[in-house]
């Protein structure tokens, strides 16, 4: 039995199948795209169409036997699966904080080195604009970012 990678079930087709027995295989979507290319070198596209051009790439051998990752190489691979969405996801909020301190707060880094770190973070958590953050006694700020960065700050050292 073979099916298009595109399945979204296939997985579970896939250990379905191994624990029935039954030999199965994948034929890539790009390779049925381009033989379908090849032999008709029309751009329609049917189910008929496509288990026809799937039947002869497995007929001429052009397909693949997935190797199924059993206990902890599975748990690796999804582990694996789930970092990457996660540093996506990441880089896209480090982007858009970026985005935001560049278009409503363009000095911000020259008054804190990294924007990340425990003091910028501190005064961000203030929620507010630098129109609004002028108004705010330097004494306030100060014990306000003394909640995150225990020493190194002071009014004759720092004055922001």
């Amino acid at each position: 039995m073979v099916w298009n990678q595109r399945v979204t079930t296939g997985l579970n087709l896939a250990h379905f199948l191994k624990e029935k027995q039954v030999k199965y295989g994948v034929v890539n979507p790009l390779h049925v795209k381009k033989s379908k290319e090849l032999d008709d070198n029309s751009p329609t596209k049917n189910d008929m169409k496509d288990a026809k051009v799937i039947a002869q790439l497995v007929k001429d051998g052009r397909y693949a036997v997935p190797s199924l990752p059993q206990g902890v190489y599975a748990e690796l691979r999804e582990a694996m699966k789930i970092r990457e969405h996660l540093t996506s996801d990441l880089c896209v909020v480090q982007a858009r904080v970026h985005n935001w301190l560049d278009r409503y707060f363009p000095e911000f880094l020259t008054v804190f080195k990294d924007w990340e770190c425990k003091s910028a973070i501190q005064m961000l958590s203030l929620h507010l604009l630098p129109h609004e953050l002028v108004s705010v006694p330097d004494e306030t700020l100060l014990q306000h970012l003394r909640e995150a960065a225990k020493r190194g700050l002071g009014l004759g050292r720092n004055r922001i």
